[in-house]
C-alpha cells in the first residue's frame, strides 16, 4: 500500500522526533511524524526533569533557535533551581522538575495543531534507498510511505533489550517493545552498528516514604524559567526534591547481588555511561566511598511517584528492594517500578556530516541516542538540528551549522562527529572551551538572529524581544560610564556592604566592578539610574539587569575568552609538521601525547576533534606552534 508523499517523514516520537518534527513542519514543509505509540510522545523514560549543568543551557539554545522543549518545560514545571549560582555566570545552568504526564501531554497538544504536521501510529521497519538517495521508508504494516528525506530517532528502540537481574525482556522501555529490523538493514548498507547500555532507578511510592528522614531541597525563591517568550513565564506552586544517603550497609547488600547481575555477568556488553554510572558501578569504582547522595524527586502534582536518582540498577528486585530499605527514610518504602539496565543498538556518529544527515544515504539524517547520546536535552537538539537541516535542504536554503563558540549545540555535535563516542555522551560545561560565552542568560541573543533570519523558524516575536533587550542593555551600560556619585552621597552605603568607601566622585561603573556591589544595590546608590531600570518593560527588565552585570563584572574575561574564539578560529587550518615530537611537549596531557603521536593530525583543527584531546591541549599546542620557525603555515 502506498501513501501520498511526505517531504520529510520522522521516526520516533521522542524528544528527539518532537523536534525534529516540529521544526520541519514549522519551516513550511508537509512532515509525517511516524511513532509506536502517540500517546507516548516525549515520554521523560527516566527521570522527569529538565535542563541541569550544561543541558540547561541547551534548552536555551532550542528555545532561542525556535524550539519547543523550554516551552512545554514552562508548561509543566514543577519546581525551578538555578545550579552553580555560587560560582561564576558561565556555569549557572537552570533546571527544572516537571510533572512527567503533563510533559508528554503538551507536547502532544502541540505537535497535533500545526498545520502542516501529520501523525501515524506504526513502526518503521525499512528505510527506502534508491541510488544512494532516501525515497521514503516502509512500515510494520506494510506501508510504504514516499519522502524526500527521512530523519530517524530511535532512541533506545532499536533492538533494545531490558535487564532486571536474571530476567531479560525485549523494549525499548519497559512495557514498549523494541524496534527490530532497521539495524540490519542498515548494516546491510554499509553501516556500522554498535551497542551501548544505560539505566534507570526504581520508582517509589511516596506515602511509603518518611521525608522527615530526608534533607528538604526547595526550588528557588524567584524561579527563572526555560523560555524567553514573556508570555510562557507563569506561576509555579513548587514542590520540592529531597535528598538521601546511601550507607555501608546499603552497600553490602548490593554487593550480594553481583552474582547475579547481568553487568557483571558479562551479558551486558555495551558501555554505560561514566558520568551517570549504576549504584552498583558506584560502589565498585568509589570502594573509598561510604555513602553516595541520592536525589528523590517527584514525578508529578497528583501522582505519588518518587523517583530516586542516582540509584540507578540492573540488579534483582528482591536485592534492589531490601538495598532500598536500608537507606535512612525509604525502610517501609514500596517500589512502584524496579529499575532496570537497557542495551540498544546505535549508529557511531563519525558517519554523520555536520547538519546530522548520513554520509551513505542522502536526505537521511541521523538524532537522539542513535547516535550515541544520552540525555532528553541532548536529544533533543540534535533532533531540532536535524529538522532545520532536512528542511533546508529541501527548500534550498544554506544548512545550519554551529560552531563551538556559538553554541553548546555546536560542541555537541562537533564532538560527535569529529571525535565519535564510546560511551554514551553527556554535555558538561567543561567540554565548551568558550562556555562564559555561551551563557544561559544571551542564548537568545546569540541564536534567535540566525534562526529567524535564516529560517524563520524563531519568530518575529522573539526578534523584536532581543532588539528591545539589546537596545536596553545598551542604554544601561552607557548609563553606567557616564552617571556618577559624590563619596558623601555612597560612603554610608559602601560601609553598609563592607566595601572601601569613596575619596573622590567615581562612575557607576567602577562601583559595579566591585565584587560587594550588585545592580539592585547600585540603584539605591543612584536615582536617576534607578529611574532607568524602572523604565524597561517589566517583562524584560530582570534579563536586561543580569545581562549588564554580567557583561561587566566579567568584561575582561569575556574579551579574553573572545579574542581566543578569534584565534583559534584563525589557526583552525595551521599545519603541524608531520615530524613533531608531542612526547617532548611536557604541558600537554600524558593521553593527548598519546592519541597526537598515532593519529598524526595535520592540522590543528584535526587535532582538536580527537578524543581525549581537550581544549587547554590544543590551547597549549597553538602556543608551541605559533612560536616555532616550521609551524603556523596556514594550510591552503
Amino acid at each position: 500500500m502506498k501513501w501520498l508523499k511526505y517531504d520529510i517523514v520522522v521516526v520516533g516520537g521522542g524528544h528527539a522526533g518532537s523536534e525534529a518534527a516540529n521544526a520541519a513542519a514549522q519551516m513550511g514543509v508537509n512532515t509525517l511524524l511516524v511513532t509506536q505509540d502517540i500517546d507516548s510522545i516525549a515520554r521523560m523514560s527516566c527521570n522527569p526533569a529538565m535542563g541541569g549543568v550544561a543541558k540547561g543551557q541547551i534548552v536555551r539554545e532550542i528555545d532561542a533557535l525556535g524550539g519547543m522543549s523550554g516551552i512545554i518545560t514552562d508548561r509543566s514545571a514543577i519546581q525551578y533551581r538555578m545550579l552553580n549560582r555560587s560560582k561564576g555566570p558561565a556555569m549557572w545552568s537552570p533546571r527544572a522538575q516537571c510533572d512527567r504526564a503533563m510533559f508528554s501531554s503538551e507536547w502532544k497538544k502541540h505537535l497535533e495543531h500545526i498545520p502542516n504536521l501529520s501523525i501515524w501510529q506504526d513502526e518503521v521497519i525499512e528505510i527506502i534507498e534508491r541510488n544512494g538517495r532516501v525515497s521514503g521508508v516502509r512500515t510494520r504494516m506494510d506501508i510504504e510511505i514516499p519522502a524526500n528525506a527521512v530523519i530517524l530517532t530511535n532512541g533506545t528502540f532499536l533492538n533494545g533489550r531490558i535487564f532486571i537481574g536474571e530476567v531479560c525482556l525485549e523494549g525499548g522501555r519497559i512495557g514498549e517493545r523494541p524496534a527490530k529490523g532497521l539495524s540490519d538493514f542498515f548494516r546491510s548498507l554499509g553501516f556500522e552498528v554498535a551497542r551501548l547500555k544505560t539505566g534507570t532507578p526504581v520508582r517509589v511510592d511516596g506515602r511509603t516514604i518518611d521525608f522527615s528522614k530526608l534533607v528538604e531541597q526547595p526550588g528557588d525563591d524567584k524561579p527563572q524559567g526555560f523560555s524567553f517568550l514573556p508570555t510562557e513565564r507563569r506561576y509555579v506552586n513548587q514542590r520540592s526534591c529531597f535528598i538521601a544517603y546511601t550507607n555501608e550497609k546499603t552497600h553490602d547488600i548490593l554487593r550480594k547481588g553481583f552474582d547475579r547481575s547481568p553487568m557483571y555477568r558479562g551479558i551486558i556488553k555495551g558501555r554505560g555511561p561514566r558520568y551517570c554510572p549504576s549504584i552498583e558501578d558506584k560502589i565498585v569504582r568509589f570502594s573509598d566511598k561510604n555513602r553516595h547522595q541520592l536525589f528523590v524527586e517527584p514525578e508529578g502534582k497528583e501522582t505519588v511517584s518518587f523517583y530516586l536518582n542516582g540509584f540507578s540498577s540492573s540488579l534483582p528486585i528482591e536485592i534492589q528492594t531490601e538495598a532500598l530499605h536500608s537507606i535512612q527514610g525509604f525502610e517501609n518504602s514500596r517500589i512502584i517500578k524496579p529499575g532496570y539496565a537497557i542495551e540498544y543498538d546505535f549508529f557511531p556518529p563519525t558517519q554523520l556530516n555536520y547538519t546530522l544527515e548520513t554520509k551513505i544515504v542522502e536526505g537521511l539524517y541521523f538524532a537522539g541516542q542513535i547516535n550515541g547520546t544520552t540525555g532528553y536535552e541532548e536529544a533533543a537538539c540534535q533532533g531540532l538540528v536535524a529538522g532545520i537541516n532536512a528542511a533546508a535542504k529541501l527548500k534550498g536554503l544554506e544548512p545550519l551549522v554551529l560552531s563551538r563558540e556559538q553554541a553548546y549545540i555546536g560542541v555537541l555535535i562537533d564532538d560527535l562527529v569529529s571525535k565519535g563516542v564510546d560511551e554514551p555522551y553527556r554535555m558538561f560545561t567543561s567540554r565548551a572551551e568558550h562556555r562564559i560565552l555561551l551563557r544561559q542568560d544571551n542564548a537568545d541573543e546569540r541564536l534567535t538572529p540566525i534562526s529567524y533570519g535564516k529560517y524563520h523558524l524563531a519568530s518575529e516575536q522573539r526578534m523584536r524581544l532581543v532588539e528591545r533587550k539589546q537596545e536596553n542593555f545598551s542604554h544601561l551600560v552607557e548609563l553606567l560610564s557616564v552617571l556618577s556619585v559624590k563619596p558623601s552621597e555612597v560612603n554610608e552605603k559602601m560601609s553598609e556592604l563592607g566595601t572601601s568607601q569613596l575619596r573622590q566622585r567615581s562612575d557607576l561603573k567602577s562601583l559595579l566592578l566591585r565584587p560587594e556591589i550588585s545592580m539592585s544595590q547600585l540603584a539605591e546608590c543612584s536615582s536617576d539610574f534607578s529611574q532607568a531600570i524602572e523604565s524597561i518593560p517589566s517583562d524584560i527588565r530582570e534579563e536586561v539587569v543580569e545581562s549588564v552585570e554580567i557583561s561587566i563584572k566579567y568584561e575582561r574575561y569575556i574579551e579574553k575568552e573572545q579574542e581566543v574564539a578569534r584565534r583559534v578560529l584563525k589557526f583552525e587550518n595551521v599545519i603541524i609538521p608531520s615530524d613533531l615530537n608531542y612526547h617532548s611537549i611536557y604541558a600537554i596531557s600524558y593521553e593527548a601525547r598519546e592519541k597526537l603521536s598515532r593519529q598524526r593530525p595535520q592540522t590543528l583543527g584535526q587535532a582538536s576533534r580527537i578524543s581525549g584531546v581537550s581544549p587547554a591541549d590544543i590551547s597549549v599546542l597553538l602556543a608551541y606552534c605559533v612560536t616555532q620557525k616550521d609551524c603556523g603555515r596556514e594550510s591552503r
